[in-house]
Formats: C-alpha cells, sequence, structure tokens
C-alpha cells in the first residue's frame, strides 16, 4: 500500500512566510529531516517567530528537535536547539540568511511547529543602536541586552548589576555564593528556587564552605527550605566553615536562601546539584505525574539504576496508575530492566506485576491504600523510561495485570 507524505524544507527567498513540519496541524512522521534555508537582501536580517510548539523532549533535544542556524551550512552560528513544549522566542540572525533544521527520531511523534519568518533592515548596524553591551535587531526595532551578571536599566540602553535570584529546572550543576571564589559582599540576599522532575529529589552536596560563625548561624548564613520558597519546613541553617553534610529534599524542590549582614565576609560556598530517584508520593483525586529519570524526554535512563516510589492515599481509596509512555529493555521474563508493582510497603506485599518492553496495555489498579514502584536497570542497554500518570480512586474493578 503506497502513502503519500508532505515534503518538507527547500530554499526561501522571499521576505516573509510559514513554515511546519510535515503533516501540521497532524503529528509529524517519525525519521524525518527537514532544512529550510532563508536568504534575505544585504543589510537585513531574519526573524524566526514560533506561533505554536510541541516536539518531544524537554531541555537537552536528544530524541526531535529543531535547530536555528545564522547562515546556511549544518556548522554556522546556532542560536538555538528546541524541543518541548515551550514556544522559543523570536530569533533574529546575524547576517541575512537563516539556516532552519528540523529531527525526529523512530518514536514518539508530537503535533509539531507552526513559525513565520520576516525579513527586516538592520537597526545596530550603526553605533550599536546605543546599546552598552550588546544590541539585538528585531522585527521594525532593535533591543538592548546585557552580559551575564546585569540586567537592563530602565533606560533600555545601559545595564546595571543583577539581583540575586535564581530559578533552577537543569537536573544538575553548580551554585555558589555571590563574588565567588572571592569573598561575598556585605548585605546580599539570594535565593535559588530549585525544581526536579516529579518523583524525583533536589540533593546538594557542598564542596567548599566557609560563612561567618556563630553559634545560632545569626549572622551571614545559608538556609535550605524542603519546598518551594522559604514557608516550608527548614531542613538547615548553615554557617561556619565546616563542610555541611548533603541536603536532600522530600519532594522534588527544594529553596535555599544566603544572607549576609553589613560586617564581616567570608569566601562563601560553592555547591553541587543533582537529583535523588524515589521517595513517598501522595496520590489525590487529580491527576499527578511521575518520571523513570531526572533527564526524561532528553536521555535514556541510566544503567545501574535502583528507584523505589511509595505511593500513598486515603484510606478507603485506592491507587489508579495510567502508563503515558512506556519504554524499557524488553526480555521473555522481565529479567534485565523493568519496574515491579506491589500493593503495599515493601516487597513482600502482594506483586501486582513486574513490566518491560513496552509494558501493561491497561491502566492498573491497586485496591490498598498503599503502592510500592521499584524501577531496575542493569549495565547495559537503556532506553526512553517511563512516564506514569497517578490518581486515588474509588473504583474497585480489579484489572488484569501479569504477575
Amino acid at each position: 500500500k503506497k502513502s503519500c507524505e508532505a515534503a518538507c524544507g527547500g530554499l526561501l527567498s522571499k521576505l516573509n512566510g510559514t513554515i511546519s513540519t510535515p503533516g501540521w496541524p497532524k503529528e509529524y512522521p517519525p525519521n524525518k529531516n527537514c532544512v529550510w534555508q532563508v536568504v534575505a537582501p544585504n543589510q537585513y536580517r531574519i526573524s524566526m517567530q514560533f506561533e505554536a510548539f510541541e516536539l518531544e523532549g524537554n531541555e537537552v533535544c536528544k530524541y526531535d528537535y529543531v535547530e536555528v542556524r545564522s547562515g546556511l551550512s549544518s556548522d554556522s552560528k546556532l542560536h538555538g536547539k528546541y524541543c518541548g513544549t515551550e514556544v522559543p522566542e523570536v530569533i533574529t540572525s546575524q547576517y541575512n540568511n537563516m539556516r532552519i533544521e528540523f529531527k525526529s527520531d523512530n518514536t514518539v511523534s508530537k503535533k509539531g511547529f507552526k513559525a513565520h519568518f520576516f525579513s527586516d533592515k538592520d537597526e545596530c548596524s550603526k553605533d550599536n543602536g546605543g546599546c552598552q553591551h550588546e544590541c539585538v535587531n528585531t522585527v521594525g526595532s532593535y533591543v538592548c541586552q546585557c552580559r551575564h551578571g546585569f540586567v537592563l536599566h530602565e533606560n533600555k540602553h545601559d545595564c546595571k548589576e543583577a539581583e540575586c535570584e535564581h530559578k533552577i529546572h537543569s537536573p544538575s550543576g553548580t551554585l555558589s555564593s555571590p563574588n565567588w571564589p572571592d569573598k561575598y559582599p556585605s548585605r546580599k540576599e539570594c535565593t535559588w528556587d530549585i525544581t526536579a522532575m516529579p518523583g524525583h529529589r533536589v540533593k546538594i552536596t557542598f564542596n567548599e564552605f566557609e560563612i561567618e560563625q556563630h553559634q545560632e548561624c545569626a549572622y551571614d548564613h545559608l538556609e535550605a527550605f524542603d519546598g518551594d520558597s522559604d514557608t516550608a519546613a527548614i531542613l538547615s541553617r548553615l554557617c561556619g566553615s565546616k563542610t555541611p553534610e548533603p541536603l536532600v529534599s522530600t519532594g522534588n524542590k527544594m529553596y535555599l536562601r544566603f544572607i549576609s549582614d553589613a560586617s564581616v565576609q567570608r569566601k562563601g560556598f560553592q555547591a553541587t546539584h543533582t537529583t535523588e530517584c524515589g521517595g513517598r508520593l501522595k496520590a489525590e483525586v487529580h491527576q499527578k505525574n511521575l518520571y523513570s529519570h531526572a533527564q526524561f524526554g532528553d536521555n535514556n535512563y541510566p544503567g545501574h539504576t535502583d528507584c523505589e516510589w511509595l505511593l500513598t492515599t486515603e484510606q478507603g481509596y485506592g491507587i489508579e496508575l495510567t502508563f503515558i509512555i512506556f519504554e524499557v529493555e524488553e526480555e521473555a521474563d522481565c529479567g534485565y530492566d523493568y519496574i515491579e508493582l506491589y500493593n503495599g510497603y515493601d516487597a513482600n506485599s502482594h506483586r501486582l506485576g513486574r513490566f518491560c518492553g513496552s509494558g501493561p496495555r491497561e491502566g492498573i489498579y491497586s485496591p490498598g491504600d498503599t503502592m510500592l514502584i521499584r524501577f531496575h536497570s542493569d549495565d547495559t542497554i537503556s532506553k526512553k523510561g517511563f512516564h506514569i500518570r497517578y490518581t486515588s480512586t474509588k473504583f474497585q474493578e480489579s484489572l488484569h495485570v501479569r504477575k
């Protein structure tokens, strides 16, 4: 049976136009590679504005992605590699040409993207547009931008020192006190709002630590809260020169706050943030999400993994799981990589099933108010992992599961 598929890519020399993924607005097909090359007259810049955007992935964009470059070759200056559901900001080329490349892998297709491009004269070519740091050309105008550590002044052209508030969504990285590795300034307050993938806990490991000493840490100090603000339960209040033990949140959020007073400055701290899988999760009437690993959607799950999630709900309710995506190494007895589900607190409870490959064909219901989910991976062959939605329910009919 022959079937037709939308063509994609090509050379575009119009001043403006529209591009979209093959099959738009339906899901794009697997294994596609499309390249659009947009060319404008000299002294013009091209702006790309995405109207709608939905690709597989989150941040790393390993599976499906779109790349936008200034220039026409595959090694021209990269503006960004995009995936997920967040619509990218308007992208403006450095030169009078732009390359857009879309790539999809062999599984999990989404709706794709629709984008408009416009060509426009470059206002930054004269006196850097009057900008103190950087001038960025936009459609019909331009904007000034500032280098890292600075924010734009109210006059929209000059730059001033930035505030100290950080929002972190990456699964790992480093964080440090202001001015690190030099002494932190006086009268400074900094916050870090760290969010991990649902089903994963935030872990902070201190590499270096030196904050003004006080018995109750009343002067300069670092506080850690078990949630997304300083109203959450406090995990620790730290000062002195002894390197603290690692901090681990109970949920997928941690909030850090560093405060220095008017006198005595020290070197400060430098720490690494990572994630740990597992923990306690509360099932409620509204659906919640659980992911196999912190880089789900960006990378395959790691080897040598053993995770345990304990789901609990109100007495008299059961717990229902729906498998949105399930790709785990296949083996007849699921002896290599697998998830196991138990109707209770531990592995001595009644086992609801062990799953691998493409997973259970239907939802799974546990009549008790507690369910244990275990995920194991060996040291070879890893796949995309799983995305589970869980909810509490009074639905009592037993669903068929593989024992």
